[in-house]
């Protein structure tokens, strides 16, 4: 075996190359390598396949495409898979508490593999939320020649002919509980919500996530809105496997794409989309992992002067497949960098510029009422607000899309846990003119800041949503939608003001002033604190107990390599 010093195979070379890897060689004759192979770049395909969730099923078919793409360019392909959890099936119970800890455990497991294996080039394949940003932290910390795949969204379902999704089974938890429906109705939007692969419809988390790395420019273009269930996400990963051998030959790394323009982007098209409270936790934790500067005053910037132009669910009419009808989420980029609002100078994984990938490209067609122009905004300013005041003094993040209010005034009504508050949503004792209190579910308090979509859908479900405000340490689903706040920081468990709200006390909200207060007086707050004793920790061995002990405040990403 001659030894080979080629740009191309800087990290393979190291494992195959020479009288002395032999046995390196051996290994991987058994797994179908032939002598030639050791002579090809290295391509690893990170797939999240699992049959966890209908997110991920389809992505081992998704990964095998992206192997032959890869193989035909000149690469040698080596498929490997990491885990996924399902947020939708976890939701509201203690098994939550591991799903932002697997945007941990999915990047440190793809970061060991091509590590150790010495891929010169990576595809990375997700599907649930946590997938992408686990994706994408990876692929930053190994700054390898690398491409994100989307696995896609999922077609709608219907019932009594109109469109249902994850959220509408939520939601008719709330319904059925109202007496408003049966146990033959529930029975039936559970059976149909959900009609086969994909990720959840709307522009909940993982649609805004793959529009965010879109624009990011870590995928191909206008990737993110295609179905799942369409031959282009097979045609699409094959080219994407290619893309990489041209990356490597290239030698543009993740490095050259992550910039802070970048990141302006991500958010800007987050923003335009009307996108999940997630965005912020998840991009910060990325811009931390490619050792960029961003920050959750960033949001608040870009969105004084970046419009909502979707209307989109959760807070609108059409699901992501409606958007991919009319041409997807790249038309909407080129409207917003004809319009000075995109940094059109960055770099892509096509080799090209974010402004020569949208140069050709048509806009939407003539009648279509999913995308805004930017002189008849949803809403004119950006609905993730952040949030300050002596109950989040180091921030907090809002989703207003508008139809909610403005400004909320109400009586605290505070829980411990998510489930005693969802109980209590259920049986009425929340009514009209609450701000239901949900606290010790942050980052180290939960531990693993659960998404609070339950609750938040059943005061939909209950008819309340424009009536009951409910804030959190915890966060919330892209499927969220009404007067909620979550992010707050510091969190409960670390002593935050959050910790010390009683039953009764006044909490105003106030978006236009972006401000967050508990109408006590400083001496109270001083006395309260100081009366306060920190609760012990839910876990003091395994995952959550770690992930306890490691994480960053939620202001910072709530990341765990600080």
């Amino acid at each position: 075996m001659k030894e080979c010093c080629s740009k191309n195979r800087l990290y393979s070379s190291k494992v195959v190359d020479g009288v002395e890897r032999a046995a390196s060689r051996a290994m991987l004759h058994a797994v179908g390598f032939k002598r030639s192979d050791f002579e090809k770049p290295q391509i690893g395909i990170a797939s999240t396949w699992s049959m966890v969730t209908p997110c991920n099923m389809h992505i081992d078919k998704l990964a095998e495409a992206a192997g032959v793409g890869a193989d035909r360019a000149g690469g040698k392909s080596v498929i490997f898979n990491t885990i996924t959890i399902s947020d939708g099936i976890s939701m509201g119970t203690e098994g939550m508490k591991y799903s932002l800890v697997s945007r941990e455990v999915i990047a440190d497991s793809i970061e060991t593999v091509a590590g150790c294996e010495g891929f010169d080039g990576l595809v990375a394949i997700g599907g649930c939320d946590k997938n992408m940003p686990g994706c994408l932290i990876a692929l930053v910390r190994l700054n390898r020649p690398s491409i994100f795949v989307y696995g896609g969204t999922i077609l709608p379902g219907c019932h009594k002919g109109k469109d249902v999704d994850i959220v509408s089974v939520f939601e008719a938890v709330g319904r059925y509980t109202r007496g408003e429906i049966g146990d033959r109705e529930l029975a039936q939007i559970e059976k149909t919500a959900i009609p086969g692969e994909g990720s959840c419809g709307g522009m909940y988390t993982a649609n805004t996530m793959a529009s965010a790395i879109e624009a990011l420019g870590m995928s191909l273009p206008n990737s993110s809105s295609r179905v799942a269930a369409s031959k282009d996400k097979a045609v699409e990963c094959r080219a994407a496997g290619a893309a990489v051998l041209s990356l490597i030959e290239k030698g543009i790394r993740p490095s050259d794409i992550l910039t802070r323009k970048a990141f302006l982007n991500a958010i800007t098209v987050v923003t335009a989309l009307g996108g999940s409270t997630n965005a912020v936790l998840h991009l910060l934790a990325m811009a931390h992992a490619a050792k960029v500067k961003l920050s959750i005053d960033d949001f608040t910037t870009i969105g004084k002067k970046v419009p909502v132009l979707a209307d989109l669910k959760p807070s609108g009419k059409y699901v992501m497949a409606d958007l991919a009808a009319i041409g997807g989420v790249a038309p909407l980029m080129k409207r917003l960098l004809n319009a000075g609002l995109l940094h059109g100078d960055c770099l892509t994984v096509t080799g090209k510029t974010l402004k020569q990938n949208l140069a050709s490209l048509k806009g939407y067609p003539r009648g279509q009422e999913i995308i805004r122009p930017l002189n008849n905004p949803i809403k004119p300013e950006g609905h993730l607000v952040i949030l300050r005041g002596n109950l989040a003094p180091d921030g907090a993040v809002a989703k207003i899309s508008g139809k909610e209010g403005l400004r909320f005034k109400g009586k605290a009504i505070v829980f411990e846990s998510e489930e005693e508050a969802l109980k209590r949503i259920l049986d009425g004792t929340v009514q009209a003119g609450h701000v239901v209190v949900i606290r010790y579910e942050g980052p180290r308090g939960g531990p693993g800041m659960r998404e609070m979509l339950a609750p938040t859908s059943a005061i939909c479900g209950r008819g309340l949503e424009k009536e009951v405000a409910l804030i959190t340490d915890g966060r919330f689903s892209g499927g969220s939608h009404g007067f909620v706040i979550g992010h707050i920081t510091p969190e409960a468990f670390t002593g935050g003001p959050l910790a010390i709200v009683q039953n009764g006390d006044t909490i105003t909200i106030d978006a236009e002033k972006r401000t967050m207060t508990l109408g006590v007086s400083k001496a109270e707050l001083k006395r309260r604190l100081a009366d306060w004793t920190p609760p012990k920790p839910r876990y003091t061995r395994g995952v959550l107990a770690k992930y306890a002990r490691q994480v960053a405040s939620a202001s910072l990403g709530a990341v765990t390599d600080t």
